[in-house]
């Protein structure tokens, strides 16, 4: 596989790659260049989690990437998850390992790092610090986007230590591509930025979409607030679809989705079809009745896209193919949880948390 062709795997997921020559460039020169994927363990796993970056993940192993798993325990500690029970974050983080492990990621090629085990010694704190330096108090409170939070919440100081801290796992990783959702962009560019001040390696940056939840877009004050509030939550069972739900959860809430005639931008079951379904399954099948037009499918997203804005295609006919489609993608992670014997009691035990924002 040509350095090109690796580059191209990237951008078949990405929405932005900061920046694709310096990409190019890090291929040329290292057939095995490392990268990280890191999230707070805070609840059950919806299809962002277990299925999209599952994919992702998948696409950055085929390039030969050699990939760490930071399980970011302290972060959800910090950030209130799980009541701040680090006993249950960890058990949570243990489940999520099995969450991928049951959407056919092979563990066996990921190195899994725990966030309170990078963060025991002294000179990861010094390297906080010395981030903390660097960042003003006013740039730290725009930053705590990534952690879900703004200056508007009612914010613990440890709280305030989140972008720091989060910049700093970057060059404590040793990472060459940091490889997260576009809700933790300022994290990579402040990461890229101190990178230029302090003569530190210089991460890349590949941020990939992040699924709309049920109800699609809710406008907020700023683009990125847009984002963060639109996107599908985890805490939200509302906005979510997790890999457990049964067929009848999946069909429910697909059917009553957001989701307007001609429209596919914000529509977060056309969503779901593009970043889940064309990927993994490579195609969109809709069995309808004959009277209602009868079957019909989909080889290429963008032929869905035009046939839906023209209104060749009904609402209920998408939310229908991507209903049974999904079930088709979830079922195996569901079955999985239901015959392996450590993955079902950790999920047991995790779906009985109090699930804290």
């Amino acid at each position: 596989m040509t350095p090109k062709e690796k580059v191209d795997i990237i951008k078949s997921f990405a929405q932005e790659i900061v920046s694709e020559p310096e990409l190019l460039k890090l291929f040329e020169e290292k057939a095995h260049p490392t990268a990280y994927d890191g999230f707070e363990p805070s609840g059950i796993a919806p299809i962002h989690f277990g299925l999209l970056r599952a994919i992702n993940v998948k696409k950055l192993l085929e390039t030969g990437i050699y990939l760490k798993l930071f399980l970011a325990d302290y972060f959800a500690y910090i950030n209130n998850k799980v009541g701040a029970d680090m006993e249950k974050i960890q058990k949570v983080g243990d489940y999520f390992v099995e969450v991928w492990k049951a959407s056919g990621v092979d563990i066996r090629k990921i190195e899994i790092i725990w966030a309170s085990d990078l963060m025991n010694s002294l000179e990861y704190w010094d390297r906080v610090l010395t981030v903390a330096r660097h960042l003003t108090l006013n740039r730290t409170f725009k930053s705590l986007t990534i952690a879900g939070r703004s200056q508007k919440d009612n914010l613990s100081t440890a709280q305030l230590f989140y972008p720091a801290m989060q910049v700093a796992d970057i060059f404590e990783l040793d990472v060459d591509i940091c490889q997260l959702g576009m809700d933790q962009r300022r994290a990579n560019m402040l990461a890229r930025e101190i990178s230029d001040k302090l003569n530190w390696k210089k991460p890349i940056a590949v941020h990939h979409h992040m699924l709309l939840g049920l109800k699609g877009i809710k406008q907020m004050e700023s683009a990125e607030q847009t984002l963060i509030a639109s996107k599908m939550s985890k805490s939200d069972p509302t906005s979510s679809i997790y890999v457990h739900d049964t067929k009848e959860e999946i069909e429910h809430k697909i059917k009553t989705a957001f989701c307007p005639p001609n429209q596919t931008q914000g529509n977060p079951v056309f969503d779901y079809a593009k970043y889940i379904i064309f990927p993994s399954l490579g195609n969109l099948k809709i069995t309808r009745a004959k009277e209602h037009g009868g079957y019909i499918e989909f080889n290429e997203v963008d032929d869905l896209k035009t046939a839906y804005e023209k209104g060749d295609l009904h609402p209920n006919d998408l939310k229908l193919g991507v209903s049974n489609s999904l079930e088709i993608l979830i079922k195996p992670v569901r079955e999985y949880f239901e015959k392996d014997k450590k993955a079902k009691g950790l999920y047991n035990e995790v779906r009985n948390y109090s699930i804290t924002r």
